[in-house]
């Protein structure tokens, strides 16, 4: 091949190259601000399920007080955005339900968008 054989590929590989970085950097900034959202809602479910499965298991059994400051706690310690005010819990004739309506702002400097989450749980049977 003669060196004029070449001109059209100069730079190729370079703007190839540049293209998968910003590729990846887009997919590696926006996996680092949803993971974590995701993952706080995941052990908060968790957590929500624990509280309906063993709410009225100990003694004295928990008050619908008691059982919202538990979960007040675990949505402080989460860092889920979110009122205590907005902490369902209904206690009646033995079942338990716990729910919580929140929602997450993303920011990723380019878009933004909200993820909405809905955790609930109770200790019905099946």
């Amino acid at each position: 091949m003669a060196p004029a054989d070449h001109i059209g590929q100069r730079g190729g590989a370079k703007i190839s190259f540049l293209l998968m970085v910003l590729v990846l950097g887009s997919l590696g900034f926006t996996g680092y601000k949803v993971v974590p959202v995701y993952f706080a809602n995941y052990q908060f479910q968790d957590a929500v399920q624990d509280e309906s499965r063993f709410a009225l298991t100990g003694y004295p059994k928990k008050s619908t007080e008691d059982i919202r400051e538990d979960i007040w706690k675990k949505v402080q310690e989460l860092e889920i955005p979110a009122k205590r005010d907005d902490i369902r819990v209904v206690v009646s004739e033995g079942k338990v339900d716990i729910g919580l309506d929140y929602s997450v702002p993303i920011d990723l400097k380019v878009y933004q968008f909200t993820l909405q989450f809905h955790p609930h749980a109770d200790n019905h049977t099946i």
